[in-house]
């Protein structure tokens, strides 16, 4: 997959209207500095030349150097990863605490209150994150003047200003996940709760909430965990409109402003990244299956 991704991030790159080059020089450059900047930095090879070169410094660790500041791709994206992984973090925390839980709510009650939340889970899948970001930086930030719409102080600067930095980002982001939870949750505590082994637990005289949490909520772990951890890999995925729209300088405005830039290394690397996050995220889940339902490797074993 990693491999399959570098080509089509390498190719695709290529195909974008721009010059890498003339973008760092300016208009003013003469044909004869852009020649010379082109040969120094491998641009004037044929482009299976290049991506074998790029591919072989992959292989050691290495993605390229910053055309602009020659910096290093590895050190900016050390610098701005951690944003990235904070906004994540307190997204999918956020997700998976209300997500599961109004979930749960949604399939054990059938009241105005789990209309509401089936309300909530429509709206939350058909509302774009972008759009949505702008209407609450229009309410919160421009009207009620709660939360600031722009900018980012870190966690160990002033803990409380970064938090209020991050309200709007991660409310904006967390909408579609929790919608995306629920949905999973409701279904299959339904399936879990209709199940003979709960039906056996009520015979037994077991108290209603010891069966919701302690067993059913356990047998529909599965499907959870599995939505969760794909959440999970399409939010580092979706962060880079996010972080745009709110200025905050993680792994997505890195991005952005390399695209801009048309600063092919810094692209690659930051995609690459991205991509491979996923990957091992989604790996993670499917383990984290496997352990909390046994039957899954059971039934693979046969």
């Amino acid at each position: 997959m990693l491999l399959f991704m570098s080509v089509a991030v390498f190719l695709i790159l290529r195909l974008v209207p721009g010059d890498p080059v003339r973008a760092m020089l300016g208009i003013e450059a003469t044909p004869q500095s852009i020649s010379v900047a082109r040969e120094q930095l491998g641009l004037n090879l044929p482009l299976p030349e290049q991506y074998l070169h790029w591919l072989g410094q992959l292989l050691h660790g290495n993605l390229g150097q910053d055309y602009a500041s020659q910096e290093p791709v590895t050190s900016l994206i050390a610098a701005a990863f951690p944003v990235t992984l904070e906004l994540t973090v307190l997204t999918m925390a956020v997700t998976v605490l209300v997500g599961v839980s109004l979930g749960v709510v949604a399939a054990t009650r059938r009241n105005w209150l789990s209309r509401a939340i089936d309300g909530f889970v429509v709206a939350g899948i058909a509302i774009p994150n972008f759009w949505l970001g702008l209407v609450l930086v229009a309410l919160f930030a421009g009207t009620f003047k709660l939360f600031p719409p722009l900018g980012y102080v870190s966690l160990t600067a002033d803990p409380l200003q970064n938090l209020r930095d991050m309200v709007l980002p991660v409310a904006t982001l967390a909408a579609a996940q929790v919608a995306y939870v629920i949905h999973t949750t409701e279904g299959a505590m339904r399936v879990a709760l209709g199940s003979p082994s709960m039906q056996f637990h009520r015979a037994k005289g077991l108290r209603r909430r010891r069966i919701i949490y302690r067993h059913a909520l356990r047998n529909a772990s599965g499907p959870v965990v599995t939505v969760i951890g794909l959440q999970f890999g399409y939010l580092i995925g979706g962060v880079i409109v996010i972080e745009a729209l709110f200025g905050l300088p993680g792994l997505g405005q890195l991005i952005v402003n390399a695209i801009n830039d048309r600063d092919y290394t810094v692209v690659q690397g930051g995609i690459f990244v991205v991509a491979g996050l996923f990957i091992l995220i989604t790996l993670g889940a499917d383990l984290l299956c496997a352990w909390l339902d046994p039957r899954i490797m059971e039934n693979q074993a046969r």
